[in-house]
């Protein structure tokens, strides 16, 4: 009884220390979404971050590795709009291939708005470990996931853009439209096509409208598929 006591204060404490580091977290996830609308990524600092969430930036690094590992947490929160249209933009989809590019249509539309943001998330030097960054960005911010369905969450839940792209291939093979042995070689095409485009906009190298350059990008996408489609 009395080990039972002990081991029930023990999650207890546990549980307080983890509600608390998630609300101290949000305070400065939040601070740094402030700067980052107000006054661009470029502008946010340690300093600044700490300022708006009324602490000091000893306190900041408790929680956080650097301010790229923060601004990482921060990005995240653009993902919101995107999770919250995906619904939405397959509403329409027969099957998973419609569904496949229904998503990459979402998906360009939101990061080129965006290029720098969805740079920073998906090919960061963070990206590597999005999957936990992601777990612990959404036990914080549950509402931001909306209301996904049973099939679209586990590729939100992803680690990484390359495995995120697999997953919804993977349904696209089980439907019969691509053979399981080409996944790897059609995902790296995709991922080309589009971090390229990402690139080109993120560095002003094309005049093209958003619009433009997700329709070109959906393009060449849907070309890539037809070229393996059985």
């Amino acid at each position: 009884m009395i080990l039972y006591n002990f081991y029930n204060r023990l999650v207890i404490e546990m549980e307080k220390k983890t509600i608390q580091k998630r609300r101290m977290m949000r305070y400065f996830i939040d601070a740094a979404s402030q700067i980052i609308e107000e006054e661009g990524m470029k502008s946010v600092t340690i300093r600044k971050v700490a300022d708006i969430a009324g602490y000091n930036s000893a306190t900041l690094y408790n929680y956080f590795k650097s301010l790229n590992h923060l601004l990482f947490f921060s990005s995240m929160k653009y993902l919101k709009e995107y999770a919250l249209s995906l619904p939405l933009y397959i509403k329409d989809g027969t099957n998973a291939l419609d569904k496949f590019l229904l998503i990459w249509k979402c998906f360009c539309y939101h990061s080129f708005s965006k290029p720098k943001i969805y740079y920073t998330i998906f090919f960061d030097r963070y990206s590597s470990s999005l999957n936990d960054v992601i777990k612990e960005y959404y036990s914080i911010f549950p509402e931001e996931l909306g209301n996904q369905t049973r099939d679209l969450l586990p590729m939100l839940m992803e680690k990484n853009i390359y495995t995120r792209d697999m997953a919804v291939l993977q349904t696209c093979a089980d439907e019969g439209f691509l053979k399981k042995e080409d996944l790897e070689e059609i995902n790296e095409m995709i991922l080309l096509i589009y971090q390229g485009m990402l690139l080109r906009i993120l560095n002003n190298q094309d005049n093209c409208t958003i619009e433009d350059a997700v329709s070109r990008t959906i393009k060449y996408i849907s070309q890539t598929i037809e070229s393996y489609r059985l």
